[in-house]
């Protein structure tokens, strides 16, 4: 079994997810007492914040460049940032490591593409949605047109996030409204939803509405067991 990197606490609510999924995934394929190694540098996730809405990425890149020598001195074979936003700068942490980075668009996108869907709804922070560093990825390697919600919406979805389930926060009243863009989306012809924010599954499950989502969360934390269990690289 490979030694599993994490670099979390972006927020420590979506990186407990990352640990129990991870635990249960090769707790199921292994039985008995098995669980992952895992080796996690949880940072402040005020500090990362804060940079975020300054727009000073190159800082926060320095702080999780060091984190993730951090993880790869610990032992870890591969690297996986529990978050979607901050693989904007997965190049700078890339060369600053020698261990590979499993990006969290790759994941999602190889089950989308098993899945033959083309065309996709993206929820999750601003800058994910209005920014291109995941949009363009999931369509220049895989061919995936994407689509997001209008500025107003992005607005709030963002808002939900940070001032909500960031802090653990989960309002009715958010939900309904999440459900709502959701549905805008299917209605202009995305045939899936991503919740590409690994707090939204906190909030909103495929239990709650009819179109199909894809929880970032949990397709990373999956398929992060089945390179840590396989003898293939990433």
């Amino acid at each position: 079994m490979k030694t599993i990197g994490l670099l979390g606490g972006m927020s420590w609510e979506s990186t407990a997810s990352y640990y129990r999924l991870i635990n249960e995934a090769v707790q199921s394929r292994l039985g008995g007492l098995h669980s992952a190694k895992i080796c996690l540098y949880s940072v402040n996730f005020q500090e990362i914040e804060k940079l975020q809405h300054e727009g000073n990425w190159s800082e926060t890149a320095k702080i999780l460049s060091q984190a993730a020598k951090s993880v790869e001195s610990g032992g870890a074979d591969f690297l996986m940032i529990c978050t979607n936003t901050m693989h904007k700068v997965v190049p700078e942490i890339e060369s600053e490591i020698s261990i590979p980075i499993f990006h969290i668009a790759d994941a999602t996108a190889q089950l989308l593409k098993q899945n033959h869907v083309a065309k996709v709804g993206l929820l999750g922070t601003r800058f994910t949605m209005a920014q291109d560093f995941y949009k363009g990825r999931l369509t220049e390697k895989f061919g995936i047109q994407v689509i997001v919600p209008d500025a107003d919406e992005q607005d709030f979805i963002h808002d939900v996030i940070y001032n909500e389930l960031c802090q653990g926060i989960i309002s009715e009243q958010s939900r309904i409204q999440y459900l709502d863009i959701i549905n805008q989306l299917h209605a202009r012809g995305a045939e899936a939803v991503i919740l590409g924010c690994t707090e939204i599954s906190l909030l909103v499950q495929q239990s709650d509405t009819k179109v199909t989502l894809y929880d970032t969360t949990e397709i990373h934390a999956n398929q992060g067991v089945e390179f840590a269990l396989s003898d293939s690289g990433i």
